[in-house]
């Protein structure tokens, strides 16, 4: 049963990422996170007993308040959110997790056989994990699949020109502080959604690499100060100053029923690059189910751009 049946709301409509009809919303994630917190995430944190701050996100759209660390006060626990119709996972076309190659922390080029390379503003992706069924340990061993679009709000392996690269696709084996890191370049905002970055948690690498079961599929949104410097200071992402002016993310498909715990930070510039850092609470894999897979996307689909996803193997 996925998270949102289990807080008793319908799944709202999300053209984008899900392509399928929903009812409408009963009651906002930002609730079902303030009932887990009530039913679960308390419970936690009298058990993790620490008065130190780790990663909590303001309300408001472009700012946060912290930097990632898994070792601290426990944080809620991250929505599980659609993969989209690009995940690249096995679940709607190809499997990149099954190829040799994927487990890297620089995902700005493709690897294999393909050779191609994401330029844009460089960034450092931090995500530290907190087990919330281990009394909020660091989510040592947990391995961390991430992914994200160009600057020209491409994926690839789905993309029109870019069907035959991998790039932005990596995965990453957290430490003993739970912890990954990826270095990447700054995603574009396309049309229908906020700037974004895909994820999936799973238990061990093993698990990760046979390319099924993640526990945790979720997104991390970005702080619209840093959106609005790269988008207005950089080459390569002149659509999405545009893009950008269509959306909030109150307004957004996926962030637009509440942000609070997958807002991350980011600091640095457009010349020097940019460091982005979130603390994920990891809950059990029963809450935190993913979506069902879309059916469809492509021109013309709300939020998606690029070209229809290959049909299911």
């Amino acid at each position: 049963m996925s998270k949102r049946r289990m807080f008793g709301r319908d799944p709202e409509v999300h053209e984008h990422d899900l392509g399928l009809s929903h009812d409408m919303k009963t009651m906002s994630r930002r609730g079902a996170l303030a009932l887990f917190g009530a039913a679960g995430a308390t419970a936690a944190l009298a058990a993790c007993g620490s008065s130190s701050t780790s990663s909590s996100s303001t309300a408001t759209a472009g700012t946060a308040t912290s930097t990632a660390t898994a070792v601290g006060e426990c944080v809620a626990a991250a929505p599980g959110e659609t993969a989209g119709p690009y995940p690249g996972d096995g679940s709607n076309g190809p499997n990149v997790l099954v190829e040799s190659g994927i487990v890297r922390k620089d995902i700005t080029s493709s690897f294999g056989t393909s050779m191609g390379r994401a330029e844009g503003v460089p960034v450092t992706i931090t995500m530290a994990l907190q087990d919330l069924t281990k009394n909020c340990d660091p989510g040592a061993g947990m391995a961390v699949y991430l992914w994200h679009c160009d600057r020209d709000g491409e994926y690839s392996l789905y993309g029109k020109a870019i069907t035959d690269q991998n790039y932005l696709r990596g995965v990453q084996v957290a430490g003993a502080d739970g912890t990954v890191s990826f270095t990447s370049i700054f995603p574009a905002a396309y049309s229908g959604r906020w700037p974004h970055i895909h994820f999936e948690v799973y238990d061990s690498l093993d698990v990760a690499i046979a390319g099924e079961n993640a526990r945790l599929t979720s997104q991390i949104a970005l702080p619209q100060e840093a959106c609005d410097a790269v988008f207005a200071g950089a080459e390569g992402y002149e659509n999405s100053v545009t893009n950008m002016t269509r959306t909030t993310l109150s307004s957004d498909n996926v962030f637009g029923d509440g942000w609070d715990a997958e807002l991350a930070t980011a600091t640095g510039s457009v010349a020097g690059g940019y460091d982005i850092a979130i603390t994920i609470g990891v809950a059990a894999k029963s809450e935190n189910a993913q979506a069902a897979p879309p059916a469809g996307g492509g021109p013309g689909g709300a939020g998606e751009p690029g070209g229809e996803p290959p049909a299911m193997p």
